[in-house]
């Protein structure tokens, strides 16, 4: 029980951290253009202490989750004093705001990846793709009608199974079977149990490609079906087993965590395209219907599950589960929408392509966007955003997602 709520508290502190470093990147940016920074806080709610350093106020606040960067002029609605007025952000070139708006988000993605790169050089990275690579390569495969019996099978000595026979070799990547692609484990092992006799494969071996023909024998395996009974059927088999996770060097982490964070970037932006339709999903959970593990998370369920993972020593998970967070909260934060800062990036290129119109017909440019015509809409997304959250969080508390091992 300790050890799980250390892992709820370690991982509450982490995202708090990422959120605060989110609002230092915007300090650091508005900063280094000349910007005037009055505040920045980490935490809301009453202040616990601050201190001021030049023209901008340090301090935390009681609630240790997030926090806010006061930057003078950040939207025409900001009342500026006088002498400031040269140094307020909307007076600033476009790609200067900019870049103040998008180095919070920019923030988290690579908070993802230091986090993606001490995975790949501890615990290597987990083969979440599915990609077919083999891990081991059996030296026989028998008949087994039980898990037991199909986790040790009784080898005899000087015996080789097909795979082995064939020439594959743990690491080998397998690209196809019987002339059918295998971009997943579960498309391979498909292919491989419709296979008998002498089947061809084509595999990647480094910068190789390899055509071997395996001889793949009909044997007897448990197999569950949908209603959950097991039964005993005759399926192809290779002798080879899937490889979980990737480990790699100092200097190959950056490469592969490179290569990781494409494809959890990818589907981070998926989750967020399906993330309307899955939101019912979390209203049934909280009503007692079975919670859904692809439904949204909030922060406290987040905690929670990295608290299970720490209880159960899946660091792995832990980390993985850290990064892809950052990930979320970077692509949430660039949507066009106000109060994000991907809305005040869309109104400052806006301002800027408006303004590019008018002076191609010999016209001055205009004021600058009037945010207080934008306030319903967001006022609207706001209680939207709000509704959300409360809805997530109590699914969180009433229905956590667990983890299964």
């Amino acid at each position: 029980m300790l050890a799980y709520l250390i892992g709820v508290v370690l991982f509450a502190l982490c995202i708090g951290a990422s959120l605060a470093l989110h609002e230092a990147g915007h300090l650091l940016s508005a900063k280094a253009f000349g910007m005037k920074v009055r505040r920045y806080f980490v935490g809301f709610g009453p202040r616990i202490w601050s201190f001021r350093r030049g023209e901008t106020e340090y301090g935390l606040k009681a609630i240790p989750i997030g926090g806010f960067c006061d930057i003078a002029g950040m939207t025409t609605l900001d009342e500026v004093d006088p002498e400031d007025e040269p140094r307020a952000m909307w007076r600033h070139r476009t790609w200067k705001r900019t870049a103040v708006m998008a180095t919070g988000p920019l923030t988290h993605f690579l908070l993802g990846f230091i986090v993606l790169y001490v995975m790949a050089v501890t615990f290597g990275l987990p083969n979440v793709a599915e990609k077919p690579v083999l891990a081991q390569v059996s030296s026989c495969v028998h008949d087994a009608t039980t898990t037991a019996q199909l986790a040790n099978p009784a080898c005899r000595p000087g015996e080789t199974g097909p795979a082995q026979s064939a020439g594959l070799r743990p690491g080998d990547e397998v690209l196809s079977v019987d002339g059918v692609g295998t971009p997943t484990w579960t498309a391979m092992v498909d292919e491989i149990q419709r296979a008998e006799g002498p089947t061809p494969f084509v595999v990647r071996r480094g910068d190789d490609t390899l055509r071997l023909t395996v001889d793949v024998p009909r044997v007897d395996r448990p197999v569950t079906n949908a209603d959950g009974r097991t039964e005993v059927n005759q399926v192809g088999v290779a002798g080879v087993s899937a490889t979980t996770s990737f480990d790699y060097t100092t200097w190959s982490a950056v490469g592969g965590s490179a290569s990781f964070a494409g494809e959890l970037f990818s589907q981070t932006f998926q989750k967020l395209v399906e993330f309307p339709q899955r939101i019912p999903a979390v209203v049934k959970a909280i009503f007692g219907g079975e919670r859904d593990p692809e439904t949204p998370v909030s922060v406290v369920g987040a905690s929670r599950i990295g608290g299970e993972a720490v209880e159960a020593g899946l660091w792995q998970l832990f980390l993985l589960l850290l990064a892809g967070l950052n990930f979320f909260m970077g692509v949430f934060n660039l949507l066009p929408l106000l109060p994000l800062d991907g809305g005040h990036i869309a109104i400052i290129w806006y301002e800027h392509v408006r303004n590019w119109l008018r002076d191609r017909r010999g016209k001055s440019a205009a004021a600058p966007v009037d945010y207080t015509k934008l306030s319903g809409i967001t006022m609207v997304l706001v209680l939207v955003g709000g509704a959300v959250l409360l809805l997530t969080v109590t699914a969180d508390i009433v229905n956590p997602i667990r983890i299964t091992q």
